[in-house]
This record gives C-alpha cells, sequence and structure tokens, in this order.
C-alpha cells in the first residue's frame, strides 16, 4: 500500500488490471476511519462522554476514536463509553465502546435490540454530557426499530420490496425514518439536553448528512406523506397498519427544533475523497518505461503519462442502464485521445430485480458494460462498492478486460441471458473475474474506473 505507484507500461492485459486494482485500494484507504478522527475530536466535556453509531464503518469508527481519544489524553480513554452496530463480520476490536453485529441489508432482532439499547444508553444525560454517534452507510437497517404499531416484520417486507423495485437510496431511507422509533434525529432528541457530536462516512448521493445512515442524530425536513407517496409510486402494498402511521403524521423533530441548538456534524469522508484520491495516484504515477522504449503509456514526443475525467461522484439509476451508456462514452473518447484515459466515477445506482439470480449493482453495471463494449481492444474496466461487499454477495465486484469477451464465448456465457435474469455474479464466478476483498470496514458507495487506450494502428 505505501510502494510508490506508479503508472504501468499497459503493454499487457495483466498491466491494465493490476493498475486499475492497485487504485482502487488507493481509493479505499483514502476513506477508511483509521486516518480521519485524529484532527476532528471535540473537547472533553465535564460530564460522561457516552459514543453511540451504526454502520459498515461504525466499528472502525469506534476503533480509530478510541485510539486517538486515548492520544489526546496521555494514553486514557477509559472515560469513553457505549455502544455501536456494524454489519455482520465487519467488528472491530475495542476496549472501552462495545461493538455489536447485526443483519444488513435485511435488518433483523439484533439490530432491534441494538437501536433499543442506544436509545437506553443516551436517555438520562445531562448538559454536561456528550454524546459522540459514529455514523456511516448501511446504518439504517442496522438499527431498525420500528416506531409504535409498527413491526420489525413488517420493516422486513418494506425493505425487502424497496431494495428490489429500484427505488432509489433517497427513497428507501426517507420511508425508514418515518417508521422508525430511531431515525430522522430521534436518537438525538433522546439524548437532549446533552450535546450530540456526529461523524459522518457519507454514502449517499449529493452527501446530505441527514440522509446519511437515515439520519438518527439529525433533523429531516422530509414528511410522513413523503414515505407514503414513495410506497404509492413504487405501487408497494402497504399493510393497513402502515398506511395509518404515516397518515397519522408522526413527523421527526424538526430543523428548528431547540434539542439541535448545541449539536454538531462532521463528514469525515465521501465519495468525492475516493475519486479524488484516485486521481491524484494516476496523475502521479511516473512511467516505469525504461527510456527509449516504447509504451502505450507515452505519446509521440516521449511524454508520458495519463489523462484523468471525473464524471461526478452522485451518479444515480438503473445500474445496467449506466453500464450501457459509458460503453458508448469509452467508445467516443478512444476516437479522441491519444494518451491513456482514465474515467471515474461515484454514487449508487439501483437495480430492478426481474430474475431469480445473484448480484449487486456493481456487478450489473459492469455486464451492463461488458455486454455494450463485445471485448473493444484497449478498454478495462472496474466497479466495486468500497465497502468490500456488493449487495449481500462475498464480493465487492469486479474487473473486465477485452480477453474476458473472448473467454466468455469459448464457455458459451450470454452476458445478455446473465442480465435478464439479474445473474452478473454467477456470470463474472465462471469468468474469475470478481474482486473479493472482504469487509475494507469503510463505505463511501460505489467506485467506477474506466480506462481507456488509444486506439493502436
Amino acid at each position: 500500500m505505501n510502494a510508490p505507484f506508479r503508472l504501468a507500461p499497459f503493454t499487457s492485459e495483466e498491466d491494465s488490471r493490476q493498475w486499475l486494482m492497485r487504485l482502487a485500494e488507493k481509493a479505499i484507504a483514502a476513506v477508511h476511519p483509521d486516518s480521519l478522527l485524529p484532527d476532528q475530536l471535540p473537547e472533553k466535556p465535564t460530564g460522561r462522554t457516552v459514543v453511540v453509531g451504526a454502520g459498515k464503518a461504525a466499528a472502525a469508527m469506534a476503533r480509530a476514536l478510541e485510539l486517538a481519544w486515548a492520544s489526546q489524553s496521555s494514553g486514557e480513554s477509559t472515560d469513553l463509553e457505549g455502544l455501536v452496530v456494524t454489519r455482520y463480520q465487519h467488528g472491530a476490536a475495542c476496549q472501552h465502546i462495545e461493538v455489536l453485529e447485526a443483519s444488513h441489508p435485511m435488518p433483523d432482532a439484533l439490530g432491534e435490540q441494538a437501536a433499543k439499547r442506544m436509545l437506553e444508553a443516551v436517555k438520562d444525560l445531562g448538559e454536561n454530557d456528550l454524546v459522540i454517534a459514529l455514523i456511516s452507510g448501511g446504518g439504517s437497517a442496522l438499527m431498525s426499530l420500528p416506531a409504535e404499531g409498527i413491526s420489525l416484520k413488517d420493516k422486513q417486507a418494506l425493505n425487502k420490496t424497496l431494495l428490489r423495485c429500484g427505488a432509489t437510496i433517497r427513497e428507501i431511507n426517507t420511508v425508514r425514518r418515518h417508521l422508525s422509533a430511531i431515525k430522522g434525529g430521534r436518537l438525538a432528541a433522546c439524548a437532549h439536553p446533552a450535546r450530540v457530536v456526529t461523524y459522518l462516512i457519507s454514502d449517499v448521493p449529493g452527501d446530505e448528512a441527514s440522509l446519511i445512515a437515515s439520519g438518527p442524530t439529525l433533523p429531516d425536513n422530509s414528511t410522513p406523506r413523503d414515505a407514503l407517496t414513495i410506497l404509492e409510486r413504487h405501487q408497494i402494498d402497504v399493510p393497513d397498519n402502515v398506511r395509518q402511521h404515516l397518515l397519522a403524521d408522526h413527523s421527526a423533530p424538526q430543523p428548528d427544533s431547540p434539542e439541535f441548538a448545541r449539536d454538531q456534524h462532521i463528514i469525515l469522508a465521501r465519495a468525492y475523497d475516493a475519486l479524488d484520491a484516485a486521481r491524484r495516484s494516476a496523475e502521479a504515477s511516473v512511467s516505469e518505461t525504461s527510456v527509449g522504449e516504447a509504451s502505450v503509456g507515452e505519446t509521440s514526443d516521449g511524454e508520458s503519462g495519463i489523462d484523468v475525467r471525473v464524471l461526478g461522484d452522485d451518479l444515480e439509476g438503473e445500474a445496467r442502464d449506466l453500464g450501457t451508456a459509458q460503453a458508448r462514452m469509452a467508445f467516443k473518447l478512444q476516437d479522441e485521445i491519444t494518451r491513456p484515459l482514465l474515467v471515474l466515477s461515484g454514487g449508487e445506482t439501483s437495480v430492478t430485480v426481474k430474475g431469480d439470480g445473484r448480484g449487486g449493482r456493481n456487478v450489473e453495471y459492469l455486464l451492463g458494460l461488458f455486454d455494450s463494449l463485445k471485448g473493444a481492444e484497449g478498454i478495462y474496466a472496474l466497479a466495486i462498492d468500497t465497502d468490500g461487499i456488493d449487495g449481500s454477495e462475498d464480493n465487492a465486484g469486479a474487473l473486465i478486460g477485452p480477453e474476458c469477451w473472448q473467454r466468455a464465448e469459448s464457455l458459451q456465457l450470454s452476458a445478455r441471458d446473465y442480465l435478464a435474469r439479474n445473474d452478473a455474479y454467477s456470470f463474472f464466478e465462471a469468468l474469475d473475474d470478481l474482486i473479493v476483498t472482504g469487509p475494507t470496514r469503510t463505505n463511501v458507495n460505489d467506485f467506477r474506473a474506466i480506462l481507456i487506450l488509444p486506439r493502436q494502428p
């Protein structure tokens, strides 16, 4: 990870694929909690310091907080207490902050219990106490505490339907907030009059703080009627108790509520930071090609380098459609360039599930791209979820190059057939092109990189 990141000569498929993999590693390292908290700590209170949190990065954030807190306190972090919940297998070793694990993306009883314990932990605090909330993507499902009159089973059913119907993360979290006893600022309201400082790692396009993990410590401008409109727009069958709850207008605490007057939130990392780290690493690359040796990475005058274009950190839409659109873009750009071009993008796409296959949005995007490229020479692509888990499978994403098309043909694999079944995982598994990193313990959502080499005479 600390070795110089050099521009590959790109003379083989292996060069290009390995270069993209190392670029992704740089992007993930830039948004990991270990390097983000030390310079952002709040002033210690005269009272207690209670830590709560939820998300795929919550345990790593808790560990980083303990280390930074101890460093600030001459080696003592024993005045920290509290608990965080993260996804199964995303835990980290902490000394004073309890780490719990629960299910994601489908909420379970352990997540419900964790949410109840967080409310208990903060409910009797005073104005001299401090609550530190560690919030990251995935937290909404991990602390699923239904509102009164709503059961966990109700929320599980709605969550499953929302995840499969193509709803955006903004829409999904709007519904979750208004069916919750802890989201939409309700955790912070319970902690009042204690001061609440929230640290966030953003996984939502646009980085609106109240949307990250459905904003348990931040006020919300949406209404219960907004949630009902979303459910109706996607033609989701709404149980009578859920409909009545939303029609009763159980609004969350409002932004001008005195409960939030002393609170503060800080976004530690976002998709932009991962893309920017990749951009800087690519632009700083130094060619390993020896003087006088021809390289695809060199221009006609001997200059060696790469151009980088960032399309944005908030791209949304149907995953396969974005892949198709970016394939068209890659063909157009390849006709215009004279040296390698790296195209980066982030955000969170969605998948409308119509088949019974396995996959996540990143491999579905990549399969759409793959089907449109049809093995075009000189174009390579990588797509991963920065948390290390694409959907509910064991892979972070996948990686493609021209030779993948040849291998798919030799194995008689039809990309369109696999797309029709939403079975992108099985397609790339058969090609041995899945990227398996394991949990990264951070989460700024999708990271996509397309390497386009100039057309060769």
